[in-house]
């Protein structure tokens, strides 16, 4: 006879509480009750106002910097360790750090790699994710892990947006896969950016491999930080006479002048999850809830059922 299921518990991390407000309404439940008590200089502790013992948790927060979020996620991880949780999901929407993958010269960490570790050692059974910046992170954790795809809420938006001419397009070579992929389901043309870089968020030269010619293109990328590969790669479509261009980038960072570019570029649009919560409204940004994928995937995990069904790529 199998042991029936327990109910499982949801709780969230400070910035992620708007997402995990619509994840546990999506899944059918309530966050559970946490208090974070904050000292005079800074240091914060978070602590579960209900029992968790045997339990399965879901703990969801986005780890993008500051540091503040990763702290505040392994603070919830240890706590919940320490208090019998029976399984310990961190449920990252964005995984940050994720850009310090390898060793691209000598003497630098493998941030992706350490922050992984860390994750497992502060308690984490499982780790549910989407959209990795790349996808070999996954075998930096010794524990599962469920990498999830944004095309599942970006597809049907694309589908509904009924465009003609429609070409997918990578703002670099190394989201060629991604491309690929959406074109394949789509029908898709594909065109790539080549760019070369300065340094980090400089652009030195960019250049187009493929044909735009009155084709509605959109841009598709992991996350969109300064937007400033974006905004040069629509400008120069838009001049080799593309028709229209928009972005979708599934995680929202929009540091430094990101905003501002975006406002004054040629974008028709950007459309983005709310992995990160937008610092500002702006009229060219379109926001696509993941909560409902997120929900549903929580809910096959508590009852041990499939979630392949989710991986559209």
């Amino acid at each position: 006879m199998s042991t029936p299921l327990t109910e499982a518990k949801i709780f969230s991390c400070t910035q992620s509480r708007d997402l995990a407000e619509k994840i546990a309404a999506s899944y059918g439940s309530k966050l559970g009750n946490v208090i974070t008590s904050t000292y005079s200089d800074g240091e914060y502790q978070p602590s579960f106002e209900e029992s968790v013992r045997g339990a399965r948790l879901f703990i969801i927060g986005s780890t993008n910097p500051g540091a503040d979020n990763l702290m505040e996620m392994l603070l919830m991880l240890d706590a919940a360790k320490r208090a019998s949780a029976r399984h310990i999901t961190a449920v990252m929407p964005y995984f940050g750090w994720a850009r310090q993958d390898r060793k691209d010269k000598p003497r630098v960490p493998i941030a992706a790699k350490m922050i992984a570790s860390i994750l497992e050692t502060a308690g984490a059974t499982r780790i549910i994710t989407m959209d990795l910046h790349a996808d070999q992170i996954q075998g930096f954790f010794e524990k599962p892990v469920d990498h999830l795809f944004a095309s599942t809420v970006f597809l049907p938006y694309l589908r509904k947006l009924n465009l003609d001419n429609l070409t997918i397009a990578s703002p670099d070579m190394g989201g060629s896969k991604r491309a690929y992929a959406y074109s394949k389901e789509l029908q898709s043309d594909v065109v790539i950016c080549y760019k070369q870089r300065e340094k980090a968020n400089v652009i030195s030269h960019m250049e187009l491999i493929g044909d735009v010619t009155g084709k509605n293109v959109v841009l598709v990328d992991d996350m969109v930080d300064t937007a400033g590969t974006l905004t040069k790669a629509a400008d120069l479509m838009i001049e080799r006479g593309a028709k229209s261009v928009r972005a979708i980038c599934t995680h929202p960072v929009l540091s430094g002048g990101a905003y501002d570019r975006v406002e004054k570029s040629k974008l028709s649009e950007l459309i983005v999850t709310d992995s990160i919560p937008l610092r500002k409204k702006c009229d060219k940004i379109k926001v696509v809830s993941c909560a409902e994928l997120f929900a549903d995937v929580m809910q096959r995990v508590h009852g041990n059922r499939s979630i392949s069904s989710k991986f559209l790529m």
